[in-house]
């Protein structure tokens, strides 16, 4: 596999993370390295009920970098467990907690505990927009179609 870009991202466990690991990623291959829950009491979420959840830690991004809070696919499809902000962004220049807002879309309530993977954090490039005011803008075959404006289906393969 080839490697991939890494950064150094600095990185502070606060009071309440103290036992917790840092977040780390599941899989060599992995775009998002798991988020903790740095809680002292189990949470119940009922449905349809959103909490802040605290991890314990405190990043400082290089400019350029935002970090991206996104949910876990398990929980999500097993649990209808969801980041509420789905991906929340966290800026360079923000030093407070990390703090995920989950949600439950689920049907029961869902109980979260000390130490459980409750999101993931990805670490992403990004440019920032110098805008350009025009008259008009160049045009293409999609055009201003909007939602559904693609169609539902794919065209069937054809065979030569």
């Amino acid at each position: 596999m080839a490697d991939v870009e890494r950064v150094e991202i600095e990185i502070v466990r606060l009071p309440h993370g103290h036992d917790l690991a840092l977040p780390d990623y599941a899989t060599a291959a992995a775009a998002g390295a798991d988020l903790l829950a740095a809680i002292d009491q189990d949470i119940e979420l009922a449905p349809m009920d959103r909490k802040i959840v605290p991890t314990g830690i405190s990043i400082a991004l290089p400019v350029g970098f935002e970090a991206q809070v996104r949910p876990r696919s398990g929980l999500a499809a097993k649990n209808g467990i969801t980041v509420a902000n789905a991906p929340g962004t966290i800026d360079a220049d923000y030093r407070g907690e990390v703090g995920v807002i989950l949600i439950n879309l689920g049907k029961e309530p869902f109980r979260i505990t000390r130490g459980m993977r409750i999101a993931q954090l990805v670490v992403a490039r990004h440019a920032r927009a110098v805008w350009t005011e025009v008259k008009e803008l160049g045009r293409t075959d999609r055009g201003g179609g909007g939602f559904g404006s693609t169609g539902v289906s794919a065209e069937p393969t054809r065979k030569a």
